[in-house]
C-alpha cells in the first residue's frame, strides 16, 4: 500500500512538471497577444498625448467644438443607456417569463446589433428616419425630426446598446428562484410591490452592469451615429469620435490622441464602475 501511494505521488509530481512548461508557454502567448493588441496601442495614446503641453491639452479639450462634442456624446449616451435599461429589462422579462410563437427568433435577433456592421446600421437608421423615410415621413408631419438631430444620435445608440442590458439581465432572471415571488404573494404583497421589493433588488447589479456597458459603448460609438447625426457643429450634433476623425484627416495626431486619452479615461472609469458592481454582487452572493 505504501509503495502504491508513493507511486501515485511520483506520478502526480511528474504530471505537474509536464504541465508547468505548457502553462508558461500559454501564459506567454496570452501576455504577448494582450500587449500587441491592447496594451501597446493604449500606451501609444498616452505617449502621443504627452507631446503637447498641459496648457495646450486643456485648451484643446475646452475648445468649443470639442467641448460640445463631449457633451453631446456623454449626454446622448447617458439618455440611451437609461432607455436601454428600461426596455432591456422589459425585453428580458418577456423572453424569460413568457412563451410565445417565434420566441427563439426574437431571442436570436437581439444579437443582431453585435453582428451587423455599425455603418450599415447607421445608414439604415438615417434612411428610415429621414424626412422621406418610412418612419421619418410621418414623424416630420407631426413636427418631430429624428435624422440629423441629437434625437437621431440617441436612436442609434439605443440600437447598439440594447443587447448589453438584455444579456446582462436575462441570465439572472432565468436563475432566480420563484419561491421568493410566491412567498411575497402569500404574505399579501401586490404584484407591483413584489417586483420593486423582491425582484428588482436582485436585478439591480445586472441592470447597473448593463447600463455601464451600454453607456461606455455609446460614448465611443462611431459607425452607427456618423450618418444619422448630421455632424453639424452649429447644431451640436458632432460626437467625439467624429472630431477625432477630423483631427486625423488633418494629420493632427497629437490633438486626436489627446481627445482619445480623455475618452480612454472615461471608459476606464465606467469599466471600474462595472467591476465594482460585479465584485459587490459576488460578495453578496457568497454571503447568502
Amino acid at each position: 500500500m505504501k509503495s502504491t501511494a508513493t507511486d501515485k505521488s511520483i506520478k502526480s509530481k511528474n504530471i505537474k512538471t509536464r504541465v508547468i512548461p505548457g502553462y508558461h508557454l500559454t501564459f506567454g502567448i496570452v501576455v504577448a497577444m494582450l500587449s500587441v493588441i491592447v496594451l501597446i496601442p493604449l500606451a501609444s495614446v498616452l505617449v502621443y498625448s504627452l507631446k503637447i503641453s498641459p496648457a495646450e491639452f486643456v485648451g484643446l479639450i475646452l475648445k468649443e467644438n470639442v467641448r460640445n462634442a463631449f457633451i453631446t456624446s456623454i449626454v446622448s449616451s447617458f439618455i440611451a443607456a437609461v432607455i436601454n435599461t428600461i426596455f432591456g429589462l422589459i425585453a428580458a422579462w418577456t423572453l424569460v417569463k413568457y412563451d410565445f410563437p417565434g420566441k427563439w427568433l426574437l431571442d436570436g435577433l437581439i444579437e443582431l446589433p453585435f453582428a451587423l456592421p455599425t455603418a450599415v446600421a447607421g445608414i439604415t437608421l438615417s434612411k428610415l428616419y429621414s424626412d422621406t423615410g418610412f418612419f421619418g415621413k410621418g414623424l416630420s408631419k407631426l413636427g418631430i425630426n429624428i435624422a440629423y438631430t441629437q434625437a437621431g444620435i440617441v436612436m442609434a445608440l439605443v440600437f447598439v446598446g440594447l443587447p448589453f442590458v438584455i444579456r446582462a439581465v436575462q441570465p439572472i432572471l432565468e436563475k432566480m428562484d420563484g419561491q421568493y415571488e410566491e412567498a411575497a404573494f402569500m404574505l399579501g404583497a401586490s404584484p407591483r410591490k413584489t417586483f420593486f421589493k423582491v425582484i428588482l433588488p436582485e436585478l439591480k447589479p445586472a441592470l447597473l452592469t448593463g447600463f455601464g456597458l451600454a453607456f461606455a459603448r455609446g460614448i465611443g460609438e462611431y459607425g452607427s451615429v456618423i450618418y444619422i447625426s448630421g455632424n453639424s457643429a452649429k447644431n451640436r450634433t458632432q460626437v467625439v469620435s467624429y472630431v477625432i476623425m477630423q483631427k486625423l484627416s488633418y494629420i493632427d495626431y497629437e490633438s486626436a490622441t489627446a481627445i482619445a486619452l480623455v475618452m480612454l479615461i472615461i471608459s476606464f472609469l465606467l469599466l471600474l464602475f462595472v467591476n465594482i458592481v460585479q465584485v459587490r454582487q459576488s460578495q453578496r452572493t457568497n454571503l447568502l
